[in-house]
């Protein structure tokens, strides 16, 4: 039986605006026009992210771009970057977050859609690191989504542990809880869901070093094969 959260699908433009296709197509302009080291790609969780002085300080400097949309669930997402997206630049790193709106599909068919994001960019990106960050802990109190976001977590974890170049980040959902308890407190997220400026900062202080680690990496890499290159060039004049 085919997964619907595998299965690749636009918005539905419900409300009239096109405003779904519209940011869509702006992402398909900005990648032909940009060369970043770092893309973004995901749902509100990273698309307000951009509006922060957070993203200013500690992204722009790492050259991101940020192709997210709010209430994309994964199906959505995967059908943007079968269709454009990922076609026109190479980044180093690639940050995915998606997931918390697949509100009508069981936690194994998310941890599927994921999956197929996930074999997706490497398909189109080979070149890229990708950190897949674990979904975020949502509702005031203990509930059923936080238990099915649990086993997503999980599942993507141990399918990603065998596939190279890619990097579960398990963001510790207590950085959200008030002391002692389980709890959400609204200094984090303020509707128990979207995260505030510190909510960010935690989120992000994690991120972040994950993301640098990976871009030293890259640029020793590189740096290795410049330096490979000029030996052989020196080695190559040398020769009689």
């Amino acid at each position: 039986m085919a997964n619907p959260a595998a299965d690749p699908q636009p918005v539905e433009d419900v409300q009239g605006d096109n405003r779904w296709m519209d940011l869509h197509n702006a992402f398909i302009v900005e990648s032909k026009e940009r060369e970043p080291e770092v893309l973004f790609l995901g749902d509100s969780l990273l698309a307000d992210l951009q509006q922060t002085e957070i993203w200013s300080q500690m992204f722009e400097p790492l050259h991101c771009v940020n192709f997210s949309i709010g209430g994309d669930q994964t199906q959505n997402l995967l059908w943007r970057i079968k269709n454009g997206e990922l076609d026109n630049m190479q980044p180093k790193v690639i940050v995915l977050l998606i997931g918390t709106n697949n509100h009508n599909h069981t936690a194994e068919q998310v941890a599927g859609g994921i999956m197929e994001i996930v074999r997706t960019i490497n398909n189109k990106q080979p070149q890229a690191q990708l950190i897949v960050v674990g979904l975020l802990p949502r509702g005031e109190k203990p509930n059923s989504l936080r238990e099915k976001f649990a086993v997503i977590n999980k599942s993507i974890e141990e399918q990603l542990s065998n596939i190279p170049s890619t990097t579960f980040l398990n963001v510790d959902p207590a950085l959200f809880y008030r002391p002692g308890s389980e709890t959400i407190s609204r200094r984090d997220m303020w509707d128990f869901l979207h995260l505030t400026t510190r909510g960010y900062q935690k989120l992000c202080e994690v991120l972040l070093e994950e993301l640098q680690s990976l871009l030293q990496n890259y640029m020793k890499v590189e740096s290795t094969s410049v330096e490979t290159a000029s030996m052989a060039g020196e080695l190559a004049s040398d020769e009689p």
